[in-house]
């Protein structure tokens, strides 16, 4: 037997599609070997949530949906370990990689369980039970120790959100040398915006079509400059142009997801610089020799991050004093969930996380 105590049962949320949320009533089990229990303090929205699974179940390998608890962002306190932990105890608090994957091929051992391709790969709240209930079943190699700087809140935001934008940055090589720019100012991109600033890049340029999500990046000082996609592409190529003299950015980062998003990146990327795509899903059409290889561009695909990356992240987070809760504009309770989707499926908001310790 662990140590801790374990709660008999617990009420979390499905997604059943639709754009539906449900609850259920799951029993709880003590934790097994290597195991923790965790108490949720914090369980983040993602994009990828209502996009494959809340609007509807179009998910399939990684992004397949087994009608499990949601969430993938969760931060908690330890309230139980199971046989042979050896780095957990109850009261740690924790942010946890959203994905445990085989733990001995090739990309495991790097710390990549995202490209796990294994069977039993599973990703907290797609193929196993994730954070949208008051306790989370969690393996210790997925979870990450917080400094007593950091919240619950920064915790869930750790992960998937700012660890991807933190990875995408570090695969660009950004620095106090380079002008930023930022296409799609959602939870990744204001992320991507935010760690953009504390690793030195300026001045930070973002887009987006949400005049909400232009005015948050610029309420919160992540962006210099706030350009309007909706006036149209070669508008806003031309406003990034004007933000640079006239040369574009070094590194442009695309967390939009949608084609003239990329596009946009690509253009406003400066002759030799680096653009990274984020953003899921999207088709963009290059004309390759003139857009790329006679601008000796860098493409770059980055995808989530590694264990590893987001164990520095939590590191340079409290080094940087940067707390990721900045960017949350809505917190609901647990009981909430359908407003809080509702919200988030808006494309407005900030972040939008659940806070399954609220009444």
């Amino acid at each position: 037997m662990g140590q801790g105590r374990t709660p008999g049962a617990m009420r979390g949320v499905v997604l059943p599609g639709d754009r539906t949320v449900a609850f259920v009533e799951r029993p709880l089990r003590d934790p097994g070997p290597g195991e923790v229990l965790l108490a949720v303090e914090a369980s983040g929205i993602c994009g990828s949530d209502i996009r494959a699974i809340y609007r509807g179940h179009t998910g399939e390998g990684a992004e397949a949906y087994r009608g499990v608890i949601a969430g993938h962002e969760p931060a908690g306190r330890v309230a139980a370990v199971g046989p042979g932990c050896a780095r957990l105890r109850p009261g740690d608090r924790v942010a946890v990689y959203h994905i445990a994957g085989c733990g001995v091929c090739a990309d495991c051992r790097r710390g990549y369980m995202i490209n796990c391709a294994a069977p039993g790969r599973a990703a907290y709240g797609w193929q196993r039970d994730g954070g949208h209930a008051p306790y989370l079943l969690a393996d210790e190699r997925t979870c990450v120790p917080l400094p007593a700087t950091a919240t619950a809140v920064d915790g869930a935001l750790v992960a998937c959100g700012f660890g991807t934008a933190h990875e995408a940055l570090g695969r660009a090589g950004v620095s106090g040398r380079d002008r930023l720019f930022v296409v799609g100012l959602g939870p990744v991109g204001l992320a991507a915006a935010m760690l953009g600033r504390a690793m030195g890049a300026g001045p930070v340029v973002g887009a987006d079509v949400s005049p909400e999500r232009r005015a948050l990046a610029r309420r919160l000082g992540l962006v210099d400059v706030a350009v309007d996609v909706a006036a149209g592409p070669d508008r806003a190529l031309e406003a990034v142009l004007d933000a640079t003299s006239g040369v574009g950015c070094e590194v442009a980062v695309d967390c939009s997801g949608s084609g003239a998003g990329q596009l946009l990146a690509v253009r406003a990327t400066r002759v030799w610089g680096r653009c990274v795509f984020v953003g899921e899903g999207g088709r963009a059409t290059l004309d390759v020799s003139p857009q790329v290889i006679h601008r000796q561009i860098t493409l770059i695909g980055s995808w989530v991050t590694s264990l590893p990356n987001m164990e520095l992240l939590v590191e340079r987070l409290d080094r940087w004093r940067v707390h990721p809760e900045a960017i949350v504009t809505h917190r609901f309770p647990l009981a909430a969930a359908a407003d809080a989707y509702r919200v988030a499926d808006e494309g407005r908001a900030g972040k939008v996380v659940l806070l399954p310790g609220l009444p």
